[in-house]
Order: C-alpha cells, then structure tokens, then sequence
C-alpha cells in the first residue's frame, strides 16, 4: 500500500470515528417526548451515542417527569444491552427496578418495570451460556 492510500484510509477512519462520538447540539426547546422521540430516531440508526445524548438530556432537563425519566433510563439501559455492555446494562435495568420498590411505585409507568425484568433475564441467558 503507497503513503496515499493509507492516509486516505486512516483520514476516513478518523471522520467515521469523530462523528461517532461526538457531543450534540440539543435545542432547549425540545420537551420531553420530542426528545424520546429523537433518541429513538438516532438509536433505530445505530447512532448509540446521539441517542444516550438525548435520554440524558431528559434526565438533566426535566427530573420530575417521572413517566419520561422511566424511558430514558430504560432506553439508556437498552442501548448498554444492544452494545454488549452487560454489567452496565444489568445495573442500570436493576436502578430502574429499584424506583418500583417504592411508596410511589403506583405512580410509575408499569410498561418500564416489565421492560426491565425482561431485559435482566436476556443478560442472565446470555451470560449463562457464556459460561457454560
């Protein structure tokens, strides 16, 4: 391989790279659902890290918005399990069972909880047959 193309190559690699991982511009106004709703959008196009931007952005912005911090934790957690982040993604679902141990767990969207337990059992599959 000449110098040309290897730094053609590694110049690409660098953008695909930059552009992966970089922070974005949230526009203030967005209200929560617009925000699960572009998060959604980046995650449906494996741009993970776009996405736990805009759950984070819930989770900064609107703390007592509890249906929505539910999702975005969810979702959070979610995309750690598609990226094969196990440890963080059973931390993660476990925190967000930890708010239906609570006085107020009647006030919590129920989807979220079910959600959870379902994708601790998948890191449990997954990580048995690991081990086997």
């Amino acid at each position: 391989m000449n110098k040309i193309t290897l730094v053609s190559i590694l110049s690409i690699v660098l953008m695909i790279t930059a552009c992966a991982s970089r922070r974005i511009q949230i526009p203030d106004h967005l209200s929560p659902p617009e925000l699960i709703q572009q998060g959604q959008t980046a995650s449906d196009k494996n741009r993970y890290n776009q996405a736990l931007q805009y759950y984070q952005a819930i989770l900064e912005r609107y703390p007592s918005y509890i249906d929505e911090i539910c999702a975005a934790e969810y979702e959070i957690a979610f995309i750690h399990y598609k990226q094969k982040q196990y440890d963080t993604a059973a931390a993660e679902f476990n925190a967000l069972l930890e708010r239906y141990n609570t006085p107020d767990a009647e006030l919590l969207p129920p989807q979220f909880k079910r959600l959870a337990e379902m994708g601790l059992q998948k890191i449990e599959d997954k990580q048995g047959k690991k081990k086997r």
